[in-house]
């Protein structure tokens, strides 16, 4: 079956290469051509993968439909701002559409799945989500992750396609939960990284981790989602990773806006898309519509889109009336 992996970023080129080391026929798509050119002469992709092979028979194509024709499974792997526009493409597709993409559309609130309903009816629909930096994977280090669907074969069918001895797929049926999870995450580690920019330690770090997790379970339950979801992989685990890891965007963001770098100039500096970014804004309209008390959301959203100041930030959470631990 022929497999196309849209969006030639870290994420959509690691998964490339997984699926074309199992033999099956792998075009992965970019919008720019020319960067597309340099990846086909060097079988690398340095801009995101520094040192990493690609495949021999992995086919590069800039012209979307070229690369979709013909496919059994479509991979999105695209930022979340341009997901909408490059799926619509798949509007008669009526195969397997994997969503890799970990967001909410700002404008309806629709995870990237939601927004695949839309766009593409007739396909068969399933997310990707969990603990797995795109780096990682690419060198076989060992990780584990959820293929999420509301129809179970389908599940069963991702998880089939993408498992692997160093990529342990499990299945779930909590499709939003397992997506929420994932793009809720990366409004957290902004916030992580923040405490690293200030020169806090693990105990500020932990804290907050774990208080943050209650606040992406209280909105998933509002939006439907099974609490368990957040226990696991697609939500303690990708989360734990993304607030500590190095290789982090979104942490890394954090840390840059806590050490006093302004939220522009950090994004226009960045190489890949930190979806925590866009996500803060989706995350707390949800909040808001469904009555969900997410403080340490709101402080994030404070920090990016209002001006305000890190260390403010901080104080409001830590001043705020004591409680007990829900």
């Amino acid at each position: 079956m022929k497999i196309t992996v849209l969006g030639a970023g870290a994420w959509g080129t690691a998964l490339a290469r997984l699926l074309g080391a199992d033999q099956h026929p792998v075009t992965l798509w970019g919008h720019d051509a020319n960067h597309l050119d340099v990846v086909r002469r060097s079988r690398r992709n340095e801009r995101y993968l520094p040192g990493i092979e690609l495949p021999g028979g992995l086919q590069l194509e800039s012209d979307l439909a070229g690369a979709v024709a013909g496919a059994g499974c479509v991979v999105v792997a695209v930022p979340s701002k341009a997901f909408r526009e490059v799926t619509k493409s798949l509007a008669g597709f009526s195969g397997v559409i994997v969503s890799v993409t970990k967001g909410i559309e700002h404008q309806s609130g629709l995870t990237m799945c939601g927004v695949l309903a839309e766009n593409s009816p007739q396909a068969k629909l399933a997310a990707l989500s969990g603990p797995s930096l795109a780096l990682e994977v690419a060198r076989g280090i060992p990780s584990a992750i959820v293929a999420a669907s509301d129809d179970a074969a389908t599940a069963a069918a991702v998880q089939q396609l993408f498992h692997r001895p160093a990529f342990r797929v499990y299945t779930s049926n909590d499709l939003i939960g397992v997506e929420l999870g994932g793009a809720l995450k990366n409004v957290i580690a902004i916030a992580a990284g923040v405490c690293d920019g200030l020169g806090f330690g693990d105990n500020s770090k932990a804290a907050l981790i774990t208080r943050a997790l209650t606040e992406m379970r209280r909105l998933g339950v509002a939006c439907g989602s099974q609490p368990e979801t957040f226990s696991g992989l697609s939500g303690l685990g990708d989360l734990m990773v993304t607030c500590f890891s190095k290789l982090s965007r979104n942490r890394g963001f954090g840390e840059r806006l806590g050490r006093g770098e302004p939220v522009d100039a950090i994004v226009n500096s960045m190489v890949s898309v930190a979806e925590g970014h866009p996500t803060a804004r989706s995350a707390c309209e949800i909040a808001r519509r469904h009555g969900i008390v997410t403080p340490i959301m709101d402080e994030v959203h404070a920090i990016l889109y209002e001006g305000k100041d890190a260390r403010r930030a901080l104080l409001d959470l830590t001043t705020r009336e004591s409680k007990a631990e829900d």
